[in-house]
Protein backbone atom coordinates (compact mmCIF):
# COMPACT_ATOMS: atom_id res chain seq x y z
CA UNK A 1 0.00 0.00 0.00
CA UNK A 2 0.83 3.72 -0.45
CA UNK A 3 2.43 5.90 2.15
CA UNK A 4 0.31 8.23 3.09
CA UNK A 5 1.33 11.43 2.30
CA UNK A 6 1.76 14.33 4.22
CA UNK A 7 -0.24 16.99 2.71
CA UNK A 8 -3.53 16.84 1.10
CA UNK A 9 -5.68 19.72 -0.57
CA UNK A 10 -9.45 20.76 0.62
CA UNK A 11 -11.58 20.23 -2.24
CA UNK A 12 -14.06 22.12 0.32
CA UNK A 13 -12.10 25.30 -0.11
CA UNK A 14 -11.05 25.20 3.59
CA UNK A 15 -7.94 25.24 4.86
CA UNK A 16 -5.85 22.15 4.07
CA UNK A 17 -2.99 20.37 6.46
CA UNK A 18 -2.80 23.14 9.37
CA UNK A 19 -3.09 21.28 12.56
CA UNK A 20 -1.14 19.39 14.34
CA UNK A 21 -2.34 15.97 16.57
CA UNK A 22 -2.82 17.99 19.50
CA UNK A 23 -4.86 21.15 18.23
CA UNK A 24 -6.76 18.30 16.69
CA UNK A 25 -7.67 16.45 19.91
CA UNK A 26 -7.59 20.05 21.59
CA UNK A 27 -10.96 20.41 19.08
CA UNK A 28 -12.66 17.12 20.94
CA UNK A 29 -11.46 17.94 24.43
CA UNK A 30 -12.96 21.81 24.11
CA UNK A 31 -16.35 20.42 23.13
CA UNK A 32 -16.21 17.68 26.20
CA UNK A 33 -15.12 20.40 27.76
CA UNK A 34 -14.26 17.95 30.94
CA UNK A 35 -13.10 20.97 33.37
CA UNK A 36 -16.88 22.20 33.28
CA UNK A 37 -17.90 18.89 35.30
CA UNK A 38 -16.17 18.95 38.25
CA UNK A 39 -16.39 22.92 38.52
CA UNK A 40 -19.82 22.88 37.51
CA UNK A 41 -22.17 20.33 36.32
CA UNK A 42 -21.30 17.57 38.94
CA UNK A 43 -23.91 18.11 41.09
CA UNK A 44 -26.81 17.51 38.33
CA UNK A 45 -25.33 14.00 37.56
CA UNK A 46 -24.97 13.33 41.49
CA UNK A 47 -28.78 13.66 41.56
CA UNK A 48 -29.21 11.60 39.79
CA UNK A 49 -26.54 8.90 39.99
CA UNK A 50 -25.97 9.41 43.75
CA UNK A 51 -22.82 7.38 45.37
CA UNK A 52 -22.91 5.60 41.99
CA UNK A 53 -22.05 8.84 39.87
CA UNK A 54 -17.97 7.43 39.06
CA UNK A 55 -19.61 3.99 37.48
CA UNK A 56 -21.72 6.47 35.64
CA UNK A 57 -18.80 7.96 34.24
CA UNK A 58 -16.90 4.03 33.82
CA UNK A 59 -19.70 2.74 31.71
CA UNK A 60 -19.65 5.51 29.61
CA UNK A 61 -15.95 5.33 29.31
CA UNK A 62 -16.07 1.97 28.14
CA UNK A 63 -19.26 2.21 25.85
CA UNK A 64 -17.71 5.11 24.45
CA UNK A 65 -14.36 3.44 24.01
CA UNK A 66 -16.23 0.94 21.61
CA UNK A 67 -18.00 3.63 20.17
CA UNK A 68 -14.31 5.22 19.20
CA UNK A 69 -13.42 1.82 17.76
CA UNK A 70 -16.66 2.18 15.11
CA UNK A 71 -15.70 5.76 14.32
CA UNK A 72 -12.16 5.11 13.78
CA UNK A 73 -13.30 2.36 10.81
CA UNK A 74 -14.03 4.94 8.77
CA UNK A 75 -11.93 7.98 10.39
CA UNK A 76 -8.65 5.57 9.41
CA UNK A 77 -9.78 5.64 6.12
CA UNK A 78 -11.32 8.57 4.83
CA UNK A 79 -11.50 12.14 6.38
CA UNK A 80 -13.87 15.35 5.42
CA UNK A 81 -15.60 18.38 7.09
CA UNK A 82 -18.91 15.95 7.42
CA UNK A 83 -17.69 14.32 10.64
CA UNK A 84 -19.95 11.16 11.52
CA UNK A 85 -22.56 12.57 8.39
CA UNK A 86 -20.05 11.56 6.12
CA UNK A 87 -19.34 8.07 7.47
CA UNK A 88 -22.72 6.93 8.03
CA UNK A 89 -23.86 8.00 4.75
CA UNK A 90 -21.54 5.84 3.34
CA UNK A 91 -22.60 3.14 5.36
CA UNK A 92 -26.15 2.75 5.37
CA UNK A 93 -27.36 5.39 2.68
CA UNK A 94 -28.75 8.57 2.40
CA UNK A 95 -31.81 8.94 4.73
CA UNK A 96 -29.34 7.60 7.61
CA UNK A 97 -26.82 9.87 6.61
CA UNK A 98 -29.71 13.01 6.73
CA UNK A 99 -30.79 11.42 10.32
CA UNK A 100 -27.23 11.69 11.68
CA UNK A 101 -26.50 15.32 10.13
CA UNK A 102 -30.18 16.76 11.50
CA UNK A 103 -28.76 14.66 15.16
CA UNK A 104 -25.48 16.16 14.66
CA UNK A 105 -26.59 19.73 14.32
CA UNK A 106 -29.01 19.67 16.64
CA UNK A 107 -26.37 18.23 19.29
CA UNK A 108 -23.47 20.42 19.09
CA UNK A 109 -25.73 23.35 19.02
CA UNK A 110 -27.60 22.41 22.50
CA UNK A 111 -24.10 21.57 23.45
CA UNK A 112 -22.68 25.41 22.54
CA UNK A 113 -26.33 26.71 24.24
CA UNK A 114 -25.76 24.52 27.67
CA UNK A 115 -22.45 25.52 28.01
CA UNK A 116 -22.91 29.10 26.80
CA UNK A 117 -25.88 29.31 29.64
CA UNK A 118 -23.06 27.94 32.62
CA UNK A 119 -20.65 30.55 30.86
CA UNK A 120 -23.16 33.37 31.88
CA UNK A 121 -24.23 31.74 34.87
CA UNK A 122 -20.57 31.30 36.23
CA UNK A 123 -18.89 34.19 34.47
CA UNK A 124 -22.01 36.35 36.55
CA UNK A 125 -21.38 34.57 39.76
CA UNK A 126 -17.73 35.41 39.59
CA UNK A 127 -18.46 39.25 38.57
CA UNK A 128 -20.92 39.31 41.39
CA UNK A 129 -18.01 38.80 43.74
CA UNK A 130 -17.09 42.02 42.44
CA UNK A 131 -20.31 43.77 42.69
CA UNK A 132 -20.95 43.85 38.97
CA UNK A 133 -24.31 42.92 37.59
CA UNK A 134 -24.81 42.35 34.15
CA UNK A 135 -27.56 40.78 32.79
CA UNK A 136 -28.13 37.27 31.53
CA UNK A 137 -28.75 38.18 27.77
CA UNK A 138 -25.59 40.55 28.28
CA UNK A 139 -23.44 37.40 29.36
CA UNK A 140 -24.85 35.35 26.72
CA UNK A 141 -24.09 38.00 23.69
CA UNK A 142 -20.35 38.41 24.84
CA UNK A 143 -19.75 34.46 24.82
CA UNK A 144 -21.44 33.62 21.83
CA UNK A 145 -19.90 37.15 20.50
CA UNK A 146 -16.19 36.35 20.94
CA UNK A 147 -16.59 32.50 20.41
CA UNK A 148 -18.36 33.53 16.48
CA UNK A 149 -15.45 35.78 16.11
CA UNK A 150 -12.53 33.06 16.64
CA UNK A 151 -14.41 30.73 14.94
CA UNK A 152 -14.93 32.80 12.08
CA UNK A 153 -11.03 34.24 11.96
CA UNK A 154 -8.92 30.99 11.37
CA UNK A 155 -9.56 27.51 12.38
CA UNK A 156 -5.59 27.52 13.75
CA UNK A 157 -6.67 30.27 16.25
CA UNK A 158 -9.27 28.64 17.37
CA UNK A 159 -7.73 25.60 17.96
CA UNK A 160 -4.85 26.99 19.56
CA UNK A 161 -7.14 29.07 21.85
CA UNK A 162 -9.12 25.43 22.54
CA UNK A 163 -5.89 24.01 24.16
CA UNK A 164 -4.39 26.75 25.92
CA UNK A 165 -7.68 27.13 28.18
CA UNK A 166 -8.20 23.80 28.40
CA UNK A 167 -5.04 22.58 29.57
CA UNK A 168 -4.81 25.22 32.09
CA UNK A 169 -8.29 24.14 33.46
CA UNK A 170 -7.14 20.91 33.81
CA UNK A 171 -3.88 21.44 35.64
CA UNK A 172 -5.31 23.53 37.91
CA UNK A 173 -8.33 21.51 38.91
CA UNK A 174 -5.95 18.86 39.21
CA UNK A 175 -3.73 20.49 41.90
CA UNK A 176 -7.17 21.45 43.57
CA UNK A 177 -8.48 18.04 44.01
CA UNK A 178 -5.32 16.53 44.77
CA UNK A 179 -5.26 19.23 47.84
CA UNK A 180 -8.56 18.48 48.82
CA UNK A 181 -7.97 14.56 48.83
CA UNK A 182 -5.33 15.55 51.05
CA UNK A 183 -7.48 17.48 53.24
CA UNK A 184 -9.61 14.64 53.91
CA UNK A 185 -6.31 12.42 54.37
CA UNK A 186 -6.51 10.43 51.59
CA UNK A 187 -9.67 8.24 52.74
CA UNK A 188 -10.98 5.87 50.91
CA UNK A 189 -15.22 6.45 50.62
CA UNK A 190 -16.43 3.28 51.23
CA UNK A 191 -20.20 4.95 50.34
CA UNK A 192 -18.78 5.55 46.92
CA UNK A 193 -16.89 1.84 46.68
CA UNK A 194 -19.69 0.12 47.89
CA UNK A 195 -22.15 2.29 45.92
CA UNK A 196 -24.61 2.75 48.85
CA UNK A 197 -27.79 3.70 47.96
CA UNK A 198 -27.01 3.66 44.49
CA UNK A 199 -29.59 1.54 41.85
CA UNK A 200 -28.71 -0.10 38.79
CA UNK A 201 -31.57 2.20 37.63
CA UNK A 202 -30.27 5.71 39.51
CA UNK A 203 -26.70 4.79 37.19
CA UNK A 204 -28.72 3.97 34.37
CA UNK A 205 -30.40 7.53 34.81
CA UNK A 206 -27.16 9.04 35.33
CA UNK A 207 -25.50 7.90 32.15
CA UNK A 208 -27.83 10.11 30.52
CA UNK A 209 -25.79 13.44 31.77
CA UNK A 210 -22.29 11.33 31.46
CA UNK A 211 -23.03 11.11 27.42
CA UNK A 212 -23.49 14.79 27.47
CA UNK A 213 -20.35 15.20 29.51
CA UNK A 214 -18.84 12.99 26.81
CA UNK A 215 -20.30 14.57 24.12
CA UNK A 216 -18.22 16.00 21.35
CA UNK A 217 -15.19 13.55 21.54
CA UNK A 218 -15.89 12.54 17.52
CA UNK A 219 -15.70 16.09 16.90
CA UNK A 220 -11.90 15.91 15.44
CA UNK A 221 -13.62 13.72 12.63
CA UNK A 222 -14.98 17.52 11.31
CA UNK A 223 -11.83 18.78 10.96
CA UNK A 224 -10.83 15.74 8.09
CA UNK A 225 -9.92 18.74 5.73
CA UNK A 226 -7.81 20.99 7.67
CA UNK A 227 -5.70 18.30 10.14
CA UNK A 228 -2.66 17.27 9.03
CA UNK A 229 -2.04 13.54 8.21
CA UNK A 230 -5.70 13.29 9.05
CA UNK A 231 -6.06 9.16 8.58
CA UNK A 232 -3.82 9.00 11.75
CA UNK A 233 -4.24 12.63 13.88
CA UNK A 234 -7.94 11.97 13.88
CA UNK A 235 -8.27 8.63 14.89
CA UNK A 236 -5.60 8.89 17.93
CA UNK A 237 -7.65 12.15 18.50
CA UNK A 238 -11.27 10.35 18.97
CA UNK A 239 -9.48 7.65 21.21
CA UNK A 240 -7.31 10.07 23.37
CA UNK A 241 -10.03 12.64 24.54
CA UNK A 242 -11.90 9.54 25.46
CA UNK A 243 -9.67 7.85 27.58
CA UNK A 244 -8.16 11.09 28.72
CA UNK A 245 -11.49 12.51 29.38
CA UNK A 246 -12.59 9.26 31.01
CA UNK A 247 -10.03 8.91 33.87
CA UNK A 248 -10.04 12.92 34.72
CA UNK A 249 -14.01 12.63 35.42
CA UNK A 250 -13.64 9.20 37.42
CA UNK A 251 -10.86 10.53 39.39
CA UNK A 252 -12.29 14.12 40.04
CA UNK A 253 -15.65 12.63 40.81
CA UNK A 254 -14.77 10.56 43.04
CA UNK A 255 -12.69 13.13 44.81
CA UNK A 256 -15.37 15.61 45.09
CA UNK A 257 -18.07 13.33 46.26
CA UNK A 258 -15.64 12.71 49.06
CA UNK A 259 -15.19 16.34 49.58
CA UNK A 260 -18.84 17.00 49.97
CA UNK A 261 -19.17 14.26 52.89
CA UNK A 262 -19.39 15.15 56.35
CA UNK A 263 -20.06 18.89 55.24
CA UNK A 264 -23.55 19.60 55.86
CA UNK A 265 -23.78 20.98 53.02
CA UNK A 266 -25.56 19.38 49.62
CA UNK A 267 -23.25 18.67 46.59
CA UNK A 268 -26.93 19.11 44.38
CA UNK A 269 -27.47 22.22 45.44
CA UNK A 270 -24.04 23.99 45.20
CA UNK A 271 -23.24 25.60 41.60
CA UNK A 272 -19.43 26.18 42.27
CA UNK A 273 -18.57 23.46 44.44
CA UNK A 274 -14.85 23.03 43.80
CA UNK A 275 -15.17 26.86 45.10
CA UNK A 276 -16.85 25.92 48.29
CA UNK A 277 -14.55 22.93 48.40
CA UNK A 278 -11.17 24.92 48.06
CA UNK A 279 -12.80 27.36 51.36
CA UNK A 280 -13.10 23.83 53.16
CA UNK A 281 -9.33 23.19 52.31
CA UNK A 282 -8.24 26.32 53.07
CA UNK A 283 -7.03 27.51 49.50
CA UNK A 284 -9.96 29.49 48.62
CA UNK A 285 -7.41 31.47 45.97
CA UNK A 286 -6.85 28.19 44.14
CA UNK A 287 -10.99 27.94 44.01
CA UNK A 288 -10.97 31.51 42.06
CA UNK A 289 -8.60 30.35 39.78
CA UNK A 290 -10.04 27.55 39.06
CA UNK A 291 -13.13 29.05 39.02
CA UNK A 292 -11.62 31.75 35.87
CA UNK A 293 -10.20 28.50 34.19
CA UNK A 294 -13.57 27.06 34.71
CA UNK A 295 -14.68 30.23 32.90
CA UNK A 296 -12.55 29.82 30.12
CA UNK A 297 -13.08 26.36 29.37
CA UNK A 298 -16.45 27.27 29.25
CA UNK A 299 -15.77 29.41 26.20
CA UNK A 300 -13.63 27.08 24.73
CA UNK A 301 -16.25 24.66 24.32
CA UNK A 302 -18.81 27.05 23.04
CA UNK A 303 -16.22 27.70 20.35
CA UNK A 304 -15.72 24.27 20.23
CA UNK A 305 -19.14 23.73 19.37
CA UNK A 306 -19.43 26.30 17.04
CA UNK A 307 -16.48 24.75 14.41
CA UNK A 308 -17.73 21.00 14.07
CA UNK A 309 -21.40 22.12 13.95
CA UNK A 310 -20.78 24.50 10.87
CA UNK A 311 -18.73 21.97 9.27
CA UNK A 312 -21.43 19.86 9.48
CA UNK A 313 -23.72 22.36 8.05
CA UNK A 314 -21.19 23.25 5.15
CA UNK A 315 -20.86 20.17 3.95
CA UNK A 316 -24.26 19.16 4.05
CA UNK A 317 -25.06 22.48 2.01
CA UNK A 318 -22.50 21.49 -0.45
CA UNK A 319 -24.33 17.95 -1.29
CA UNK A 320 -27.86 20.12 -1.90
CA UNK A 321 -29.83 19.78 1.58
CA UNK A 322 -29.68 23.34 2.95
CA UNK A 323 -29.28 26.97 0.95
CA UNK A 324 -26.00 26.47 -0.86
CA UNK A 325 -24.58 30.07 0.86
CA UNK A 326 -24.02 27.54 4.11
CA UNK A 327 -21.25 25.76 1.72
CA UNK A 328 -19.34 28.55 0.88
CA UNK A 329 -15.63 29.52 2.39
CA UNK A 330 -14.01 32.65 2.96
CA UNK A 331 -11.99 33.63 0.61
CA UNK A 332 -8.92 34.31 2.93
CA UNK A 333 -9.90 32.95 6.35
CA UNK A 334 -10.65 29.37 4.68
CA UNK A 335 -13.47 28.92 7.10
CA UNK A 336 -17.34 27.99 6.33
CA UNK A 337 -17.99 31.71 7.75
CA UNK A 338 -22.21 31.77 6.50
CA UNK A 339 -22.29 28.36 8.64
CA UNK A 340 -20.39 29.55 11.46
CA UNK A 341 -22.22 32.52 11.86
CA UNK A 342 -25.76 30.89 11.40
CA UNK A 343 -24.90 28.75 14.14
CA UNK A 344 -23.52 31.47 16.55
CA UNK A 345 -26.68 33.37 16.25
CA UNK A 346 -28.92 30.34 17.07
CA UNK A 347 -26.67 29.49 20.06
CA UNK A 348 -27.27 32.97 21.08
CA UNK A 349 -31.17 33.38 20.25
CA UNK A 350 -32.36 30.46 22.21
CA UNK A 351 -30.29 30.66 25.41
CA UNK A 352 -32.13 34.51 25.73
CA UNK A 353 -35.41 33.77 24.71
CA UNK A 354 -35.33 30.97 27.90
CA UNK A 355 -33.99 33.92 29.80
CA UNK A 356 -36.57 36.25 28.59
CA UNK A 357 -38.90 33.72 29.81
CA UNK A 358 -37.28 33.52 33.35
CA UNK A 359 -35.94 30.06 33.07
CA UNK A 360 -32.33 30.42 35.47
CA UNK A 361 -29.58 29.51 33.48
CA UNK A 362 -28.37 26.37 35.66
CA UNK A 363 -31.90 24.75 35.09
CA UNK A 364 -31.53 25.49 31.16
CA UNK A 365 -27.97 24.19 30.96
CA UNK A 366 -29.52 20.91 32.66
CA UNK A 367 -32.34 21.19 29.70
CA UNK A 368 -30.47 21.46 27.16
CA UNK A 369 -27.87 19.29 27.95
CA UNK A 370 -30.02 16.47 28.50
CA UNK A 371 -31.97 17.10 24.56
CA UNK A 372 -28.57 17.21 23.42
CA UNK A 373 -27.69 14.33 24.23
CA UNK A 374 -29.98 12.02 22.49
CA UNK A 375 -28.74 13.67 19.54
CA UNK A 376 -25.09 12.36 20.13
CA UNK A 377 -27.01 8.47 21.40
CA UNK A 378 -28.73 8.46 18.07
CA UNK A 379 -25.53 9.16 16.21
CA UNK A 380 -23.36 6.98 18.18
CA UNK A 381 -25.95 3.90 17.78
CA UNK A 382 -25.65 4.53 13.90
CA UNK A 383 -21.79 4.61 13.65
CA UNK A 384 -21.99 1.38 15.50
CA UNK A 385 -24.11 -0.08 13.28
CA UNK A 386 -22.65 1.63 9.85
CA UNK A 387 -19.07 0.19 11.03
CA UNK A 388 -19.80 -3.04 10.04
CA UNK A 389 -21.93 -2.88 7.12
CA UNK A 390 -19.12 -0.65 5.57
CA UNK A 391 -16.47 -3.26 6.74
CA UNK A 392 -18.64 -6.07 4.77
CA UNK A 393 -19.25 -3.61 1.83
CA UNK A 394 -15.49 -3.40 1.31
CA UNK A 395 -14.34 -6.62 2.51
CA UNK A 396 -12.53 -6.17 5.59
CA UNK A 397 -15.42 -7.20 8.10
CA UNK A 398 -13.75 -9.45 10.68
CA UNK A 399 -15.82 -11.40 13.85
CA UNK A 400 -14.72 -8.87 16.55
CA UNK A 401 -15.75 -6.22 14.49
CA UNK A 402 -19.25 -7.19 15.11
CA UNK A 403 -18.56 -8.07 18.26
CA UNK A 404 -17.06 -4.10 18.76
CA UNK A 405 -20.65 -2.97 17.35
CA UNK A 406 -22.88 -5.48 19.50
CA UNK A 407 -20.82 -4.22 22.90
CA UNK A 408 -21.11 -0.15 21.45
CA UNK A 409 -24.59 -0.46 20.62
CA UNK A 410 -25.69 -2.48 24.06
CA UNK A 411 -23.70 0.39 26.08
CA UNK A 412 -25.85 3.02 24.14
CA UNK A 413 -29.01 1.33 25.07
CA UNK A 414 -28.22 2.07 28.44
CA UNK A 415 -28.63 5.48 28.78
CA UNK A 416 -31.54 5.34 26.03
CA UNK A 417 -33.46 3.29 28.97
CA UNK A 418 -32.50 5.42 31.20
CA UNK A 419 -33.42 8.40 29.97
CA UNK A 420 -36.72 7.42 28.72
CA UNK A 421 -37.90 4.77 31.56
CA UNK A 422 -40.47 2.43 31.42
CA UNK A 423 -43.74 1.98 33.56
CA UNK A 424 -43.70 0.66 36.55
CA UNK A 425 -39.84 -0.09 36.56
CA UNK A 426 -37.99 0.12 39.43
CA UNK A 427 -35.05 -0.39 37.80
CA UNK A 428 -35.55 1.86 34.93
CA UNK A 429 -37.51 4.29 36.35
CA UNK A 430 -39.54 7.21 33.97
CA UNK A 431 -37.33 10.27 34.71
CA UNK A 432 -39.53 13.21 36.27
CA UNK A 433 -40.66 16.38 34.33
CA UNK A 434 -39.71 17.55 32.00
CA UNK A 435 -37.07 15.14 31.49
CA UNK A 436 -39.80 12.73 31.00
CA UNK A 437 -41.03 14.99 27.87
CA UNK A 438 -37.41 15.26 25.95
CA UNK A 439 -37.24 12.10 24.45
CA UNK A 440 -40.39 12.48 22.60
CA UNK A 441 -39.37 16.20 21.96
CA UNK A 442 -36.53 15.07 20.33
CA UNK A 443 -37.99 11.88 18.12
CA UNK A 444 -40.72 14.73 16.91
CA UNK A 445 -37.54 16.25 15.71
CA UNK A 446 -36.35 13.20 13.93
CA UNK A 447 -40.06 12.76 12.48
CA UNK A 448 -40.02 16.82 10.91
CA UNK A 449 -36.40 16.84 9.39
CA UNK A 450 -37.07 12.60 8.40
CA UNK A 451 -40.29 14.22 6.25
CA UNK A 452 -38.34 17.70 5.28
CA UNK A 453 -35.69 15.39 3.44
CA UNK A 454 -38.57 13.20 1.82
CA UNK A 455 -40.40 15.75 0.90
CA UNK A 456 -37.10 17.57 -1.20
CA UNK A 457 -35.61 14.25 -2.51
CA UNK A 458 -39.12 13.62 -4.20
CA UNK A 459 -39.14 17.67 -5.40
CA UNK A 460 -35.06 16.81 -6.58
CA UNK A 461 -34.92 13.48 -7.80
CA UNK A 462 -30.82 14.28 -7.89
CA UNK A 463 -30.32 14.80 -4.64
CA UNK A 464 -29.45 11.22 -3.58
CA UNK A 465 -27.68 11.11 -6.38
CA UNK A 466 -25.57 14.06 -5.56
CA UNK A 467 -25.37 13.08 -2.04
CA UNK A 468 -23.98 9.78 -3.18
CA UNK A 469 -21.51 10.78 -5.13
CA UNK A 470 -20.10 13.81 -3.00
CA UNK A 471 -19.46 11.12 -0.49
CA UNK A 472 -17.71 8.88 -2.93
CA UNK A 473 -15.63 11.51 -4.15
CA UNK A 474 -14.11 12.05 -0.68
CA UNK A 475 -13.43 8.13 0.08
CA UNK A 476 -12.03 7.87 -3.40
CA UNK A 477 -9.53 10.75 -2.23
CA UNK A 478 -8.09 8.28 0.10
CA UNK A 479 -8.69 4.60 -1.67
CA UNK A 480 -4.96 4.62 -1.69
CA UNK A 481 -3.36 5.97 1.16
CA UNK A 482 -1.94 3.88 3.96
CA UNK A 483 -4.56 2.56 7.06
CA UNK A 484 -2.41 3.45 10.22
Amino acid sequence: MKKEISSHQSVHGLKPDCLSFTEVLAQSFAVIAPTTIPASNIGLIFALSGNGTWLSFLIGLVGLLFVSININQFASRSASPGSLYSYITKGLGPMAGVICGWSLVLAYLLTGMSVLCGFANFSGMLIGHLGIHPSSITLLAIGAGISWYAAYKDIQLSATAMLLMEGVSILLIAILCIIIWAHKGFMLDMSQLTLQGATPGSVATGLVLVMFAFSGFESATSLGDEAKKPLKTIPRAVIGSTMLAGLFYIATTYIVVLGFSSTGVSITQTEEPLGFLSQQAGVGWLGQLVGVGALFSFFACILGSINPAARVFFLMARHGLFHSSLGTAHSSNKTPHVAVTMCSLIMFFVPAVMSLFHIKLFESMGYLGAICSYGFLTVYILISIAAPVYLYKIRKLRRRDVVFSVLAIGFMIIPVLGSVGIPGSTLFPVPDAPYDLFPYLFLFYLFVTCGWFTIKRLRSPNLVVGMRQGIEEIHARYSDRKIP
